[in-house]
């Protein structure tokens, strides 16, 4: 953007006392606001001019990059013939409909019927109330309770909140929904040295089974889980077993399972969903993020004919659930062609042997540097776990030198974070693992 000194500034400090930033760090802030102007491909520009790769995708939704003129096209053509008009009580809008057919033929199982919202938040929120209206429509109103897992993200509403297994995002809006139960995470990487992993899945299902029985199965509603955790705690793998048998259990009890997908799907590992890689289908799945592509906001639950059939049965039965947005007529439009470019470009293909290649890096990079005590992620899903003193904050020292070198970084605390677009090639993810090194070299003074 062509403005002068003053004008930035004006905005900077403009910035500051007008807006409050989702999940606001004073800290960073003192330093003053960031703001971008522009997009292209894999890389952002901030307000004066300077380029950054973006190693976290503008927070995991950029899967297919910035800038996508057959996405400008389908907003353009769009706007041009309806902005909007509301999924609302009987109307429908067409780039509705065929986004919810193209769902249909690219979720696994017999996912196939959605309700649209604004976000990933709201699509777990929505998860949880079609779980609980679903037993009520079939006699059983008593079931209220959910299962969570300790350690697992799934929105800052009060709702999803009350299922989210982090305190942070907890502790200042207790009491929460009441029926809200943890069991154990589940991570590979945690099955202790004398257990085999066979026995370390029989243990967690084990803990799971037993808490149903303990609260009394007729009361449960819904699990809902993240088949594959998220960045706050660095994409771990689940031991071979457990989701079939989280599956088998949930089946047995007449539980509803609802599988988060909001960070996961859409291609990031190596395959459209990442329960797919497990061969394990949920009754519900909520999906964001990369569903858009980043384009304009839009999420989605999405269910069976069974549990949607229950909705359909005549008047009274209705899901009792909405939103004036949700379901945007140009976001579905912006949707469907960010979902052509996905399946065009093989981008799902992409991840997963671009993954395959950023793997074998990250493993070297191990060797290298004895201070990295974990490799964790598949496809493009990734983190890397420092072995240091959590005083010394190095991973925020590190993003902040990747910052001051022209690339975007996430860290959770310790917890290096790498979630690039889609469309990341192997040039592009030396020069990613480049300046981490470099920034590894400056911290530590290249400690080997």
């Amino acid at each position: 953007m062509n403005l002068s000194s003053k004008e930035k500034n004006s905005l900077k400090k403009s910035a500051l006392k007008h807006v409050i930033p989702h999940f606001a760090n004073n800290a960073e802030l003192a330093k003053g606001a960031k703001i971008f102007t522009k997009g292209e491909g894999c890389y952002v520009y901030d307000i004066d001019g300077r380029k950054y790769f973006d190693s976290f995708a503008t927070l995991l939704t950029t899967v297919c990059g910035h800038n996508r003129p057959e996405v400008t096209e389908a907003v353009k053509n769009q706007m041009e013939l309806l902005e909007f008009f509301p999924n609302y009580v009987d109307t429908f809008t067409v780039p509705l409909i065929q986004l919810a057919e193209k769902l249909a033929e690219l979720m696994p199982g017999e996912l196939s019927v959605s309700f649209f919202v604004n976000s990933g938040s709201e699509a777990n929120e929505t998860a949880m109330k079609m779980a609980r209206q679903y037993h009520v429509e079939n006699g059983e109103p008593h079931r209220y309770k959910f299962i969570a897992r300790k350690d697992s993200y799934h929105a800052t509403t009060l709702g999803g909140g009350s299922v989210t297994g982090l305190t942070w995002f907890r502790e200042y809006f207790e009491p929460l929904l009441p029926g809200c139960l943890f069991v154990s995470a589940a991570r590979k990487r945690d099955c202790p040295e004398n257990m085999s992993e066979k026995d370390y899945t029989r243990k967690l299902l084990s803990e799971l089974e037993e808490t149903i029985k303990f609260e009394n199965p007729k009361t449960i509603a819904g699990m809902i889980m993240d088949p594959l955790p998220g960045s706050n705690t660095g994409y771990p793998l689940p031991p071979e077993g457990y989701l079939k048998g989280v599956r088998g259990i949930c089946d047995k009890y007449g539980i509803v399972l609802i599988f988060d997908e909001v960070q996961t799907g859409f291609g990031k590992t190596g395959k459209w969903f990442f329960c797919e890689h497990y061969d394990v289908v949920p009754d519900i799945m909520t999906i964001g993020k990369g569903f858009t592509g980043g384009f304009i906001p839009l999420g989605a639950t999405v269910t069976t004919p069974k549990i949607a059939d229950v909705f359909r049965k005549g008047p009274g039965h209705e899901f009792r659930s909405g939103s004036t947005y949700g379901g945007h007529t140009t976001a579905c439009a912006a949707t469907i062609a960010n979902l052509e470019i996905i399946k065009n470009e093989k981008l799902v293909e992409n991840a997963a042997v671009t993954g395959r290649y950023l793997e074998d890096k990250l493993l070297k990079l191990q060797k290298k540097y004895k201070f990295i005590k974990e490799v964790s992620g598949i496809g493009l899903l990734w983190a890397v776990t420092l072995d240091t003193d959590k005083k010394l904050g190095i991973g925020g020292r590190i993003r902040e030198w990747c910052w001051q070198n022209g690339m975007i970084l996430r860290n959770n605390g310790d917890i290096l974070v790498l979630a690039p677009s889609l469309i990341i090639t192997e040039k592009e993810v030396d020069l990613m693992l480049g300046k981490i090194e470099g920034a590894f070299k400056f911290i530590t003074g290249n400690i080997k």
